[in-house]
């Protein structure tokens, strides 16, 4: 047993030692600057300022914006992500010719990164030779190219549209593995009971993967609120700052700024809203019992 103990031991150090060296000294590190006047140009003058470079964020207008703009971002992204990735796990769940085919298009966002979906839509919104504004003028719904990512006014819906076309694939993917593990027995009985489809979807199908959409919609919500790579490869938070979350903000405060204490701050309110919006979601949802009928 003890020298069982010891193989074991021996094993798991090494996962730990990397789990300690980049999870969490960069978490403790990044509170403890977060109290800092920590500049890259200035690492000579690292001290301690208290909680200044938070009452200096929450007196900054960018950070505010960025802070309404985040809730828009997380809201309307992940509402239309999953009523749409709803609909397409609900209707791939049906069998038909060519199903895997249109699993592999609708799957197929999911193994692109942010980054470079910025840039494909990027291209997609540009006003003179996106492939949107000419299929809107060609259907006659415009009547002038309309600058998407430069117009402040179109900008958040624009960023918001693209992150929706990302995250279709991750809801559509894990709802139909829930889907189809619902037990046929369950739609038996409920034809027997003379049950039209809305209410089999209401009362059996939503009920019986409500596990899954608490914990998908839950995640969802955690890495839309932390990616800025789509608004990156968008807008890079422009145009004059309006479509900044707060995690673009913190990065641009860190390439353009060089200010990593006022960064550390930014990702220290966004790890509390985090933490508040997580215990909040699940006493609301009542996690612990969403299995039950």
């Amino acid at each position: 047993m003890k020298k069982q103990t010891v193989f074991i031991m021996s094993g798991l150090v090494p996962a730990l030692l990397l789990v300690l060296a980049f999870t969490y000294y960069p978490f403790i590190r990044g509170i403890v600057i977060a109290f800092q006047d920590y500049k890259l140009f200035d690492l000579r003058n690292v001290h301690f300022i208290g909680f200044r470079n938070f009452t200096a964020a929450f007196q900054d207008p960018k950070f505010i914006a960025a802070l309404q703009n985040s809730g828009y971002w997380v809201f309307f992204s992940l509402v239309f992500q999953f009523l749409i990735g709803l609909a397409l796990a609900l209707l791939l769940k049906r069998p038909f010719k060519g199903r895997g085919i249109y699993q592999g298009f609708i799957f197929y966002s999911w193994a692109l990164s942010g980054f470079i979906i910025g840039m494909i839509w990027k291209w997609m919104f540009n006003s003179q030779i996106g492939v949107i504004n000419d299929l809107l003028l060609r259907i006659g719904i415009i009547q002038e190219r309309i600058g998407f990512l430069s117009e402040p006014k179109w900008a958040m819906f624009s960023v918001i549209a693209a992150n929706v076309w990302y995250g279709i694939a991750f809801f559509a993917i894990m709802l139909l593995a829930a889907l189809q593990s619902v037990p046929s027995e369950l739609y038996e009985a409920a034809d027997m009971d003379g049950a039209s489809g809305p209410r089999k979807l209401w009362n059996v199908t939503l009920p019986y993967i409500m596990p899954t959409i608490i914990a998908t919609t839950l995640l969802r919500a955690i890495w839309i609120f932390n990616d800025p790579t789509i608004i990156y490869g968008l807008t890079n938070g422009g145009p004059a700052g309006r479509t900044h979350i707060l995690s673009s903000l913190m990065l641009d405060k860190i390439i353009y700024g060089g200010d990593y204490g006022a960064a550390s701050a930014i990702g220290v309110i966004m790890i509390a809203i985090l933490l508040l919006y997580t215990i909040f979601y699940l006493s609301v949802t009542k996690a612990e019992k969403a299995g039950d009928f």
